[in-house]
């Protein structure tokens, strides 16, 4: 089992939580993200974007798909509590497989508990950290407990700044500009702020294999991507289904990298597009089967 760990907008959101050793999944149509509890929330960006590509990119290479894990926070860190706390007496009896953190509210002390949890298990799944569970991981001091991070540049000169606690604070000479990366990186790794697996979203996006410069991805460039909110999600569902369908870290993250931007020379947006028409075009960009995805993680 893989599980998408992450939190929905809405202060009314109770916590969804998977429901046995095979969890039914949920589905995706046109009126949002449908939950396995008959909910149905809306396919914007943050965890429901992430949640629907990866169920997409599942679909497509006819893999089971990931669990969810949901609590509703809008900033208070309530729901964000309520989930570290179900995963931490859960985490025994789930012994998932992977693990996708996304948006939750950036608490060390909760972090450090889930990863006491984690490393107790029998056998240790491979972990995905984004957004603010990303940042959470980074300030605890245990980056390099994960398999993969996904941050923009802005969020690799956060990682960069070892005294900064969240990226807001990233401290001015720590220049988010994607000619610094090289800079950003090595200073990142430096303090143990990431893993060895990173894929560094942007105009260019760098993906990083065992610490090391694995491949860039530059084309297609579809210039809107960049104003349109959610497109960083949409990578970080498409590794995480590859994950889930067993390919290797790089392979994924090479493979998440290209079809991110095949997707966008196939949609064409504008600035005003929705990320969800975005997501509901997967089916027709995804390659149907295991050995073109292995192609594109090649290339």
């Amino acid at each position: 089992m893989w599980i998408i760990a992450g939190t929905i907008p809405d202060p009314d959101f109770s916590l969804l939580v998977p429901e046995g050793p095979a969890p039914r999944s949920a589905s995706l149509s046109e009126a949002g993200l449908h939950l396995p509890d008959g909910r149905t929330v809306a396919v914007e960006r943050g965890t429901a974007a992430l949640a629907a590509t990866a169920l997409q990119t599942c679909a497509a290479l006819d893999c089971t798909p990931p669990a969810l894990l949901l609590a509703g926070d809008t900033g208070s860190g309530s729901g964000s509590r309520q989930l570290y706390a179900w995963l931490e007496k859960a985490l025994p009896a789930l012994a998932p497989r992977g693990l996708t953190f996304h948006y939750l509210f950036p608490d060390v002390d909760w972090h450090n508990r889930l990863l006491l949890a984690v490393r107790e298990l029998e056998n240790a799944p491979l972990m995905v950290a984004d957004a603010g569970f990303m940042y959470v991981a980074k300030m605890s001091g245990y980056a390099d407990a994960y398999e993969l991070f996904t941050p923009d540049v802005g969020e690799l000169a956060f990682l960069a700044d070892e005294k900064a606690p969240h990226p807001f604070y990233t401290r001015g000479f720590l220049l988010a500009e994607e000619q610094n990366i090289p800079v950003l990186l090595a200073r990142a790794q430096e303090h143990g702020n990431c893993p060895a697996n990173l894929i560094i979203k942007g105009k260019a996006d760098h993906i990083i294999h065992e610490g090391r410069l694995h491949a860039v991805v530059d084309s297609p460039s579809v210039p809107a991507m960049e104003c349109i909110g959610g497109t960083g999600d949409i990578v970080t569902g498409l590794v995480t289904g590859l994950l889930c369908a067993g390919l290797p870290t790089a392979m994924a993250a090479l493979a998440a990298a290209r079809l991110a931007r095949l997707l966008a020379a196939h949609c064409r947006p504008d600035p005003s597009t929705p990320v969800s028409r975005l997501i509901a075009a997967l089916p027709e960009v995804l390659p149907r089967s295991r050995d073109e995805i292995l192609a594109l993680g090649r290339a």
